[in-house]
């Protein structure tokens, strides 16, 4: 299953963040997970949320740059090596991972990983033949 993540452009100065925060609050939509990437100039603020289609048409009427793009939500016993084993799945399959960030489902104990790869299903069909369900949402 792939989750649909909202990538935000947004220039690096003060206020700037949670100028997106606002929007998606006043949007009514609740982020579960969180990541940003930056630089001098500017950040890629990637975002897991609960309505991420209402939350790119909210964020493009108030002037941000985003689209919606997939990626692999992983569950993991939140342990030690609970990642290296996931990791190294991939590494024996020569899985390119793009990038990766984390999160707990405190609810249920368990943490949750966002993988990135060069080919999805590819990843998806690796993850499924060695016993790992990815996830469709945080719901």
């Amino acid at each position: 299953m792939k989750v649909k993540q909202l990538s935000v452009f947004i220039e690096n100065t003060n206020g700037r963040l949670a100028q997106v925060t606002r929007v998606m609050g006043n949007a009514g939509v609740n982020m579960r997970a969180a990541t940003i990437a930056d630089t001098a100039d500017f950040g890629i603020l990637r975002i897991i949320c609960e309505k991420p289609q209402e939350a790119l048409l909210a964020l493009k009427e108030a002037g941000f740059t985003a689209r919606v793009t997939e990626v692999i939500g992983v569950k993991l016993k939140d342990e030690p090596g609970g990642l290296a084993d996931i990791m190294e799945l991939f590494e024996k399959n020569g899985v390119n991972i793009e990038y990766c960030y984390s999160t707990l489902m405190s609810d249920q104990g368990q943490a949750v990983v966002i993988f990135r790869v060069e080919d999805i299903d590819r990843g998806l069909k690796i993850l499924g033949e060695n016993g790992v369900d990815a996830i469709a949402s945080f719901g």
